[in-house]
């Protein structure tokens, strides 16, 4: 594990849900069963997990749902869970940057659970351009963004109508520029969210399995997903 940097400085956050039938990755029940769906979201978990711990951070939480914080700390006990305020993704975001801000980290980013494939070097780009921006986005190709970080606790930033469509990242560019804040955007990438993006990972896998190694041997194992 790579040492933290000086504390106070960085904290990521990982948005997780607890594995619960119908509770996560709902969009791939046409081509999962229901318990292949929760085994395939704990492996990205897990995998993102892993991928957090490769960068330099003083503080790795996950923030959740309240109703999931018992199932997320017996499962994962060795990291921080902690409830949201409010219910829905925008909610959770808004509560993860108030918590670590008000706790006296200056830079803040909030990660996916569907983005495991990542380089480390993504992530540690973004808490470098905090240097600079007031708020950073990793932007995915459907329109969204799978990281966001910013210096700042901003409640407007948040649109709870285009959180998870395709206007999600032009939405939130938008409102943090009208606060007058700085934006900058790391590279584009993908997150898990319909079957397309399952075979997209699946295809980066079989090449680069070391990215995401739990997901990887997983994806190897589905016999029906092997043609993709």
């Amino acid at each position: 594990m790579k040492r933290r940097s000086a504390s106070g400085e960085r904290a990521l956050i990982i948005m997780a849900k607890a594995t619960r039938v119908g509770h996560v990755k709902t969009r791939l029940a046409a081509t999962l069963n229901a318990e292949a769906v929760m085994d395939l979201y704990r492996c990205m978990i897990e995998d993102t997990l892993d991928l957090a711990r490769a960068v330099s951070t003083d503080a790795l939480a996950i923030v959740c749902p309240t109703s999931d914080v018992d199932d997320l700390t017996r499962w994962l006990p060795a990291i921080e869970v902690v409830g949201q305020q409010g219910e829905g993704l925008a909610a959770g975001l808004v509560s993860a940057f108030r918590i670590f801000i008000d706790r006296g980290y200056r830079r803040v980013v909030a990660l996916d659970g569907d983005s495991p494939q990542l380089p480390p070097e993504t992530l540690d780009k973004a808490f470098q351009l905090l240097h600079e921006a007031d708020v950073v986005v990793g932007p995915t190709t459907d329109g969204g963004y799978y990281l966001v970080g910013s210096t700042t606790a901003q409640a407007e930033l948040f649109d709870t109508q285009r959180m998870g469509t395709g206007s999600a990242l032009d939405s939130l560019v938008a409102t943090a520029q009208g606060l007058g804040l700085r934006v900058a955007l790391t590279e584009t990438g993908y997150d898990v969210d319909e079957p397309e993006d399952l075979a997209r990972l699946a295809r980066e896998l079989r090449i680069f399995p070391h990215r995401a190694r739990r997901t990887a041997a997983w994806l190897a194992r589905r016999p029906e997903l092997r043609g993709w």
